[in-house]
């Protein structure tokens, strides 16, 4: 496979990259992240808002209580998703505590931050 833009993040015992990868992954895994830290939260006003609206313009006490218990799903799905990157960090922390040589953390920083993390080098052979 042929990478004409490639960085590596981590050391290996013998003091090789860990892992080697096309720029574009940690670059669109970040974009990524950003996206649903942005979006998410407006979709879930606009649903909130558009499921509550429907509701009182009902004036029905079913259909708002059915409302109110969409709009809870939905704000319990939304944090879910939006505490996905905090929540693997926690685990990362358990199984690989952060320290001189953590390899583990450098390339989920590079991945996670993109290429203008620390931990992401450009890579030549």
């Amino acid at each position: 496979m042929f990478l004409l833009d490639t960085v590596s993040c981590g050391l290996n015992a013998s003091g090789e990259p860990l892992l080697v990868m096309d720029s574009m992954i940690p670059n669109l895994v970040s974009t990524a992240i950003d996206i649903i830290k942005i979006v998410i939260p407006i979709l879930l006003v606009v649903f909130g808002m558009l499921d509550l609206g429907k509701a009182v313009m009902a004036q029905k006490e079913d259909e708002i209580k059915k409302g109110q218990q969409t709009f809870v799903k939905r704000l319990v799905a939304a944090v879910i998703v939006f505490l996905v990157v905090f929540v693997v960090q926690i685990v990362l922390g358990l199984v690989a505590p952060r320290g001189e040589n953590s390899n583990v953390w450098s390339c989920f920083d590079c991945i996670v931050n993109g290429t203008s993390s620390d931990n992401c080098e450009p890579y030549s052979n």
